[in-house]
């Protein structure tokens, strides 16, 4: 599965790995001392939510831009597209 960044504010027309994107909100995630749990309340997600994010099997735009809100970084630090 590929993410397009293009689905993001219209950033750009390439594509961007889910698994990039997973391992990307993983180490995040972990540098802001955040377990699962806790990414979970702050985003208003589920673990389960927040779990397939990171296994690469779910990469909705929607639940990746709350993300990124709750760990104060922006969706292109997400996605490895910020120059």
């Amino acid at each position: 599965m590929s993410i397009a960044v293009n689905n993001f504010d219209n950033l750009g027309p390439d594509a961007v790995s889910a698994g990039t994107v997973a391992s990307r909100v993983k180490t995040y995630r972990e540098s802001a001392g955040y377990s699962i749990e806790d990414l979970a309340v702050t985003c208003g997600l589920a673990n389960s939510e927040i779990s397939a994010i990171e296994d690469g099997s779910d990469a909705d735009p929607a639940k990746l831009r709350r993300i990124a809100a709750a760990l104060q970084i922006s969706v292109s630090a997400l996605l490895g597209t910020e120059v």
